[in-house]
C-alpha cells in the first residue's frame, strides 16, 4: 500500500437485500428487488401506498452496551459493527483504544423512535420515556459503538443527509492518513420507516407512484430511465473497519481492498436541486486524492435515485469528468431503495464487491435509458470484466453536500 491507501479490514451489513456481503452481492447481480408496498394510514389523511425496502431484521434481539433501549437504526448499526469487527480479527490482535475511532453517519438518527414516542404522547397521552433523548440523539449509535468496542479515540457523528456515511468514511480516511488513528469503525445507518417520517417524504412528492393495490412496487424505482418517477425509501446499515498500512503490517496482515480517495464539497446553490458543476468538482478532487486519472476508474456506483432532476444532474457531471460513455455506470437503489444516510456506506460495499467478483451490477428495471444522458449504463445483466482495479461511489445530498469515495484492489 502507498501512504494514501487505507485498508478495509472488515465489513458488516444489514440491508434490505440481505445481512451479509455475499447476500448483497448475489442480490444486486441477480437484480432482485426488495422494494414492496407500505400502506400509510394516518387519521384525517387518505390511505397512501408507498414504495419501501425493509430489512429482515429483528431489532428486539439486540442489546445495546449502554443497556438503554436502542432505536431500530442503532440496533442495525451495532449489528453491522459487530460483524465487521469480527471479520477484521482485531479483537484478538488488539488495538490501542486511544487510536481507535468511530466515524458514523445518519441523516435522521432516532427518527423511528421519536415518531413512535410523539404519536404515543399526542395520540394516547402517554408520558415520554426518560430514555427518549438518549435513544434519539444524533450520536446515539456513535456512543453505543464506542462502548461496544471500548474506543477512546474520536467518536464523531455526521449528519449530511444522503451523504452522511460517505462523509464519515472519508473523514476517517483522512484521520488515519494523518497519523491520528490506527483503526476506525466507519459507516452509517438509517431507519425511518414510520408513519410520520414516510408522510413527510410523501409530502415532498419524491416517492415513486404505485398502481392500484400497490402494483409495480418492485420496479417502481428506475434510475436513469426515460420513464423514471422518483425513488423508494429503504433502511439499513453498513460498517467497515479501516486500518492503517503500518498497523496491518505490524500484525502480519495485508488487505486486498482499500479506500484510496475521497472528496467532499457543497454546491452552495440550492437546498434540493443539485448542481452538476459541484458534483463534477467533487469527483475530480477524489480522483486527485487517489492519484488517478478518469480512465483508471473501471466502475462508478452512481447516486442515481431515479428522480428527474437528480439523475439528469449526475449524468451531466459524470460526462464532464469521464466524457460521454466514458465509464461503466449503474445505480443499485432500484433494488434496495434509497438508504439515505446509510446509502454511501452500503453502496461502497456494493462497489467493493464489484472489485471482488470482477462483475459490475446492472441498474435494474432500466428498459428505456434516457437518451440525453450519453452514459455507459450497465443494464439487463451483470457485466463481467477483468482487471478491474479502481471504482468510484457517489453520494449527493439535499443541502448540496457532495461526497465521493474511491476504492481499489491493492
Amino acid at each position: 500500500m502507498s501512504c494514501g491507501e487505507v485498508g478495509v479490514a472488515g465489513v458488516g451489513l444489514v440491508s434490505p437485500l440481505g445481512n451479509s456481503q455475499a447476500e448483497l452481492a448475489a442480490a444486486v447481480l441477480a437484480g432482485r428487488s426488495a422494494v414492496q408496498v407500505w400502506g400509510l394510514d394516518l387519521p384525517g389523511l387518505d390511505r397512501a401506498l408507498l414504495p419501501v425496502a425493509r430489512c429482515d431484521f429483528d431489532d428486539n434481539t439486540v442489546r445495546a452496551p449502554s443497556r438503554l433501549p436502542a432505536d431500530r437504526g442503532t440496533a442495525m448499526a451495532l449489528t453491522a459493527t459487530a460483524q465487521a469487527y469480527a471479520e477484521s480479527g482485531l479483537a484478538a490482535a488488539g488495538v490501542d483504544p486511544e487510536r481507535l475511532g468511530v466515524y458514523w453517519g445518519s441523516g435522521m438518527a432516532g427518527a423511528q423512535t421519536f415518531d413512535a414516542t410523539c404519536r404515543a404522547l399526542y395520540g394516547q397521552h402517554r408520558r415520554m420515556r426518560p430514555t427518549t433523548v438518549l435513544t434519539t440523539m444524533p450520536n446515539a449509535a456513535v456512543a453505543e459503538i464506542a462502548l461496544l468496542l471500548g474506543a477512546h479515540g474520536p467518536a464523531l457523528g455526521y449528519a449530511c443527509a444522503c451523504a452522511s456515511s460517505a462523509v464519515a468514511i472519508g473523514e476517517a480516511l483522512r484521520a488515519i492518513r494523518g497519523g491520528w488513528l490506527d483503526v476506525a469503525i466507519v459507516g452509517g445507518h438509517e431507519s425511518m420507516l414510520s408513519p410520520g417520517v414516510l408522510a413527510s417524504w410523501q409530502a415532498m412528492r419524491v416517492l415513486a407512484p404505485l398502481g392500484v393495490d400497490g402494483a409495480g412496487a418492485a420496479s417502481a424505482c428506475r434510475p436513469f430511465s426515460a420513464d423514471r418517477q422518483d425513488f423508494a425509501v429503504g433502511e439499513g446499515a453498513a460498517a467497515l473497519v479501516l486500518e492503517s498500512p503500518a498497523h496491518a503490517r505490524a500484525r502480519g496482515t495485508h488487505h486486498a481492498l482499500a479506500v484510496t480517495g475521497y472528496a467532499t464539497n457543497c454546491d452552495g446553490s440550492h437546498i434540493t436541486n443539485p448542481d452538476a458543476r459541484g458534483q463534477a468538482r467533487a469527483m475530480q478532487a477524489a480522483l486527485r486524492d487517489a492519484g488517478l486519472a478518469p480512465g483508471d476508474v473501471g466502475y462508478l456506483n452512481a447516486h442515481g435515485t431515479g428522480t428527474q432532476v437528480g439523475d439528469a444532474a449526475e449524468a451531466a457531471s459524470v460526462r464532464s469528468v469521464f466524457g460521454p460513455q466514458g465509464v461503466p455506470v449503474s445505480s443499485t437503489k432500484a433494488l434496495h431503495g434509497h438508504l439515505l444516510g446509510a446509502g454511501g456506506a452500503v453502496e461502497l460495499v456494493v462497489a467493493l464487491q464489484a472489485l471482488v467478483h470482477q462483475q459490475l451490477p446492472p441498474t435494474a428495471h432500466l428498459q428505456l435509458p434516457d437518451p440525453a444522458f450519453e452514459l455507459d449504463l450497465v443494464q439487463g445483466a451483470p457485466r463481467v470484466v477483468s482487471g478491474l482495479r479502481h471504482v468510484m461511489s457517489n453520494s449527493f445530498a439535499f443541502g448540496g453536500t457532495n461526497a465521493v469515495l474511491v476504492a481499489s484492489r491493492v
